[in-house]
This record gives structure tokens, sequence and C-alpha cells, in this order.
């Protein structure tokens, strides 16, 4: 299986393991009725769940995929930048299973993207390049099914239907299965009926699922922030002799990620310092010699309690 991150030079490397499963996003799953009525022969290929925010796509995908990992090389891709299982926050990722092994979060080789923001709003190419990307990788490595568990950005007004539709329209999924809450779907429920391609499973939400307010989210993405900066350590890096993207000068406590040759995500970065040398705070377990660009955030994120808040375009 060589679902990996890369050295700077392409070579593989041995494999990195998926994080441990974010804690109070519980391992128990409610099954519901409706679930073990799908007809297995659609099980295949890149499944795509969508719902809006707190309709329970992530139990419902964590479910297909542990019932998925036992018999074939399975995949989860955790594609919500926000409120992710696993990985930190600002990033997606995609996870391999260890054959034979169902539980979760899966314990095989894994690759990481960086989006660079908690939702996908206003970074909607990123977010699409970052996913297109993974399933790539997916696709390459003859990894199947792929469970990908979207994220809860839905509202037209917000760009959710344009996003849903261009990434339907671009990975081309096997079958998309929507769950729906109350009505938020029908605006991409009703093109997808009509068409052929993908296949469509649309089932209610569970009645155990349970909303989150705004205050739990953020609360959250500092916890998982704070889990994953938790054994890091202080790195150098010359920036004179790195590609930046975007060209600017990094910022004080600015969330950075640090890419392989191939643009995939070796470690996260918050900066301490710019001069004279670029230092970051990274659990980069590797030689720093391997990074090959610098890509920044649109978030700053503070080191000691992990708050994080948005850059806003007007500040230097």
């Amino acid at each position: 299986m060589r679902c990996c991150a890369t050295s700077a030079d392409g070579g593989g490397i041995a494999p990195e393991r998926a994080e441990p499963e974010t804690p109070g996003r519980g391992t128990e799953i409610a099954v519901a009725r409706e679930w073990e009525r799908i007809d297995a022969s659609l099980l295949g290929g890149l499944i795509m769940v969508v719902g809006g925010a707190d309709a329970g796509k992530t139990t419902f995908a964590r479910w297909l995929y542990r019932r998925s990992a036992e018999a074939s090389p399975a995949a989860f891709l955790d594609g919500d930048p926000g409120q992710g299982v696993f990985g930190p926050p600002a990033t997606v990722t995609l996870a391999a299973a260890v054959p034979g092994d169902g539980r979760f979060p899966p314990g095989g080789p894994w690759r990481r993207m960086f989006v660079g923001a908690v939702t996908p709003r206003g970074h909607m190419l990123r977010h699409l390049v970052a996913v297109a990307r993974l399933v790539e990788a997916a696709r390459r490595d003859a990894l199947a099914p792929v469970i990908y568990d979207t994220s809860g950005l839905v509202d037209p007004r917000a760009g959710g239907l344009a996003l849903k539709l261009a990434k339907i329209d671009l990975l081309q999924p096997d079958l998309v299965v929507a769950i729906r809450r109350n009505g938020e779907l029908e605006p991409l429920l009703r093109v997808l009926r009509r068409r052929r391609r993908p296949r469509l499973v649309e089932l209610p939400c569970s009645p155990c699922v349970r909303r989150r307010d705004p205050v739990t989210r953020r609360q959250y993405r500092n916890e998982s922030f704070a889990r994953y900066f938790s054994g890091a350590r202080a790195v150098e890096l010359d920036a004179a002799r790195l590609s930046l993207v975007p060209r600017h000068v990094p910022r004080f406590n600015q969330l950075v990620a640090l890419e392989d040759v191939q643009g995939f995500t070796l470690a996260l970065g918050i900066v301490v310092a710019t001069r004279p040398l670029l230092r970051l705070l990274t659990p980069l377990l590797r030689d720093p010699g391997d990074v090959d660009n610098l890509r920044l955030g649109d978030l700053v994120l503070d080191p000691e309690t992990f708050a994080h808040r948005r850059i806003l375009r007007s500040e230097p």
C-alpha cells in the first residue's frame, strides 16, 4: 500500500500513521435501519457523504468505513477542515485501512493537504484542489471504497451548492449519500435526482444527532490544535531558500504548512519568529531539508491557548 507522504526527492518513506481519534466524537455508533438497507452493490469506488452541519454525516461515514474496511483496501477522506475527526483543523486528510482491520480511525498510511482555513468558504479553489489531490492519490493506490466525509457547507447563498456540484463534476463519485435534516439539501438533490451518475441514496437525519453551537465548535478546534502541537519543537528554516505560497512575508503566529515536493503536507507550523531565520513551532519529525514549500494559511494561532482567528485582508 503506497498511500504515504513522500520525501523531498520524490522517494517513498516509512508510512505515517493517522492521529488518534479526536475525543468528544464518540466511538459508539447507533445504526439506523435505513443504513442496513443500502444495496451493497453500490458501495464501491468513491462515496461522497453530504449533508448540512450536525446532520450526522460523520457518524454514517464512520459506520460505512467500518463496514467496508475489513473486507477491502478501504480509505477514509476526512474532508471537513473545521470539524474533522482526525488531523488538525485547516487540513483535509486521506487515511488508509490496515488490511483486515475495521477500527476507526484508519491505522494505515495517510496523506494530508493544507486548506489554510477552518471553512471552505472563501477558500473554495484551494479546498477543491486539496480534495482532488487526495482522491487522485487514493485511486492511484487502488484504495476502494473511499468514504469521503464532506464539510457541512451546503447553503447556496454561501456557495455551498456550487461547491458540492463542482466536487461532483470534478471527482466523479460513484455514489452520493445525502443525509437530510430538513430541506437544506433540496437545491442539490433536485439536480442529482435527474442524473444517472452518480447514483444517489437519500437518508433521513438520525434522531440521535445533537447540534453543536459555535462556541462548542470553536472549542473543538482549539482542542484539536492543542493535541496536534503537544509534541512540537522549534525549527529554523531559511525562508529565502523556500518557495512561499502566497508570496508574502509570514507574520507572527501565522499557521503555515510545510509541504513536500509533491505538495502534500509534512506538518503544520506556527511562526514564532521571522528574522534572521524563520522560526516555527512544529511537530515535524523528519529532517527539515525535506521541506520544499511553505504554504501560508489564513489563520493566526496562539501557541499557548491555541485560540485562533482569521487574518483579515486589510491587515498588513
